[in-house]
């Protein structure tokens, strides 16, 4: 089945796993429903953003994945914040896993 035709259970939403770089060059690894709303809460535009972001503003979106559920997603966020910060460049920009 085509996934645009596929039905649409009534609370179901889309999670991502995404990857921020901090102005220093640091990444930060999370999940949200909203990858957009979530950088905007960490750039301080809106209120929920991480501790992580105060002292050092994320500066650009570098990777999302989408996932069909929370628990994949944040099964998936684990996995992405043991990798070495090699192989999470390598995931970055090369699209793919190490």
């Amino acid at each position: 089945m085509n996934p645009s035709t596929e039905p649409i259970v009534e609370g179901a939403k889309e999670w991502f796993v995404y990857v921020i770089e901090s102005r220093s060059g640091k990444f930060y690894t999370g999940v949200a429903t909203d990858v957009n709303r979530r950088f905007r809460q960490h750039a301080g535009g809106l209120k929920g953003g991480a501790k992580f972001f105060r002292s050092d503003p994320p500066a650009l979106l570098l990777y999302e994945e989408s996932f069909p559920d929370r628990s994949s997603a944040q099964k998936r966020e684990s996995q992405i914040k043991s990798y070495s910060r090699r192989q999470k460049e390598f995931l970055i920009f090369n699209n793919q896993e190490s």
